[in-house]
């Protein structure tokens, strides 16, 4: 099996709180960072920008945003919870829910009752310690050519975010996207405390680091080949 294909099998997202005293070093820093530079965007427009955050009292200051979580969230999560690894197998989409909090899987489900319950600092949770965070930007002034909606622009920021994720992964540094530093609700505060200009976006977050222990394995499913191939026609 080639290297690159190896890589992308063994690539995932790192559950788990990291240990803040372990930082990520400069160089593999760089590395990360080489890796989105040669990002593949569309008509090479460069449509990005990457704040990296490492300072630990402005990772403090941001975990202490009032932000809660979205009830769309839950309830959106619930919808592609498998209960079961038997499930899983089954579906071969989605996650466990034993991978989030108890009251997120429960079948009478009440995601604005759980939403006004979860208190007002999501983002502490989420960031989990992380030594080294990055957030990145999509520049709005700049659009893939008659691309409706500028859907090749965000597919852009998805190789940059795959090609990043490959070289932490051949690093042994953990990644986790955040999507919550990209909501509506967080994302005027983060702009603010983070000096982002007017005309850029939030397109997603990152945290970096090392697993403060052994992170818990989980189940990881994709469909077969033949489940989603289709030749010369539908």
């Amino acid at each position: 099996m080639s290297e690159i294909l190896s890589l992308i099998q063994q690539r995932k997202s790192t559950r788990a709180p990291f240990d803040p005293a372990r930082p990520v070093g400069a160089a593999d820093l760089a590395m990360i960072l080489e890796a989105a530079r040669w990002s593949p965007t569309a008509h090479n427009v460069q449509n990005f920008e990457i704040v990296v955050i490492d300072d630990p009292k402005l990772l403090e200051e941001i975990g202490e945003i009032q932000s809660p979580v979205s009830a769309t969230f839950i309830r959106e999560n619930y919808d592609q919870l498998s209960f079961s690894e038997e499930e899983l197998e089954r579906k071969r989409t989605g996650i466990l829910g034993s991978q989030f909090p108890p009251a997120w899987t429960a079948p009478d489900l009440d995601p604005e009752k759980i939403a006004a319950e979860s208190g007002p600092s999501f983002l502490k949770s989420t960031i989990k310690d992380s030594p080294t965070v990055l957030v990145a930007l999509y520049d709005s002034t700049k659009r893939a050519p008659a691309s409706e909606g500028d859907v090749l622009g965000f597919l852009s920021l998805g190789c940059v975010m795959e090609n990043m994720w490959l070289m932490a992964e051949e690093l042994g540094i953990g990644y986790q996207v955040m999507s919550a530093f990209s909501s509506d609700a967080n994302e005027s505060q983060l702009k603010q405390t983070l000096e982002i200009p007017e005309h850029m976006r939030i397109a997603f977050a990152v945290r970096l680091g090392y697993p403060a222990g052994e992170p818990r394995p989980y189940l990881r499913v994709r469909r077969e080949i033949e489940s989603f191939t289709h030749r010369n026609g539908y």
